[in-house]
């Protein structure tokens, strides 16, 4: 059995903003969940297709990774020289899964958990990867500092220059994840033929 979509990666990034925050990077996580019922694995899977989490305009998600980033920017001026002292970011990470609200029958309740083990995996895999892009743009800018710049502005844009070309990177490696757990015969068909009860 294929499916159109079986999990996402919805990403939205915010841009720096000049002050002085706590050190370091800081994750924030929390869980939605939407219903589902069905009788049989492939019921389940018709009403995860029907009401998960949209994927553009047409499709649906059975689950989802969304985060969105802030940064702080403590900006230092001696004599003309600009340096960033720190880039403190905050990710916001919100994972959404499906929720069975019927009752299944042990066998089935059975394969739900081994699918939702796996679901949940693929999710946590999203989120370590936004992680390791957080720690990775922190330290793209770090020692960042500008001659000539009393205004900071040259520091602040090649600041946001650089945090953003980070999250091109791992924007990449995000859509590499999902392509390899996508792939005929991947992670994700197989997670959905043993629901099913294919194998």
């Amino acid at each position: 059995m294929r499916m159109l979509v079986l999990f996402c990666v919805a990403i939205a990034t915010a841009g720096g903003i000049v002050g002085t925050a706590s050190a370091g990077v800081k994750t924030l996580a929390k869980t939605r969940t939407y219903d589902i019922t069905g009788r049989t694995g492939a019921g389940l899977v018709l009403a995860m297709n029907r009401s998960g989490p949209k994927q553009g305009f047409m499709t649906h998600a059975i689950a989802q990774t969304g985060y969105t980033v802030d940064w702080a920017f403590d900006l230092g001026q001696d004599k003309g020289v600009c340096r960033l002292r720190q880039a403190s970011g905050t990710i916001n990470l919100t994972y959404t899964y499906p929720r069975v609200a019927s009752t299944l029958t042990p066998a089935l309740q059975k394969r739900w958990n081994r699918f939702f083990t796996g679901v949940r995996a693929h999710e946590g895999t999203h989120g370590r990867i936004a992680g390791q892009m957080m720690q990775a743009a922190e330290q793209s800018v770090r020692g960042l500092k500008f001659a000539n710049d009393p205004q900071c502005s040259k520091t602040r844009t090649e600041a946001r220059r650089r945090i953003e070309a980070t999250y091109k990177v791992y924007e990449a490696k995000q859509v590499a994840f999902d392509r390899r757990e996508h792939s005929d015969g991947g992670h994700v068909e197989r997670l959905v033929e043993a629901l099913v009860g294919l194998h």
